[in-house]
């Protein structure tokens, strides 16, 4: 019973801690994600637009429609910001994969609570899919695409 509780204690020990094995570039990106949910969150356009890629080729693809450049991707967030907005990413499902050192893409299932000013709120689960690419000042978006099958393996 001893090693069966010692056996379950270790390896409940290497389960939570998610970047045991991770590498520097993915803790990086684990943690930029975060903190590009939490500005989302705080409805803070000014912190979401610095962490977008400036180029007119960054890429938001929400709701049948696509949103080029970091001004359309903040212009569309002010819109949908006027109603509820509100991200929980399930990071136990975090997937990232590096493309090489400045180039990475991530996954993960986020519910979504949102709904029109006025209206009420709808509880949405999406499997999202980021592109980063670091630069000189970090990490930035270069593409945000949902993908509404959640079940990623």
């Amino acid at each position: 019973m001893k090693r069966c509780a010692l056996a379950f204690g270790t390896l409940f020990s290497l389960f939570t801690l998610t970047s045991a094995f991770a590498t520097p570039q993915e803790d990086e990106t684990r943690a930029f994600f975060t903190r590009f949910v939490e500005a989302q969150n705080a409805h803070d356009l000014k912190q979401i637009k610095a962490m977008l890629w400036d180029s007119p080729k960054m890429l938001w693809f929400a709701r049948g429609e696509a949103s080029w450049g970091p001004d359309a991707v903040v212009s569309k967030l002010k819109e949908y910001y006027k109603g509820t907005w509100q991200l929980q990413p399930n990071m136990s499902h975090f997937s990232v994969v590096m493309v090489n050192d400045e180039v990475a893409q991530l996954m993960v299932p986020v519910a979504f609570t949102r709904g029109h000013p006025g209206e009420p709120a709808q509880v949405d689960t999406f499997l999202i899919s980021q592109t980063l690419l670091k630069g000189k000042d970090g990490w930035h978006v270069a593409s945000i695409l949902p993908v509404a099958d959640t079940h990623f393996k």
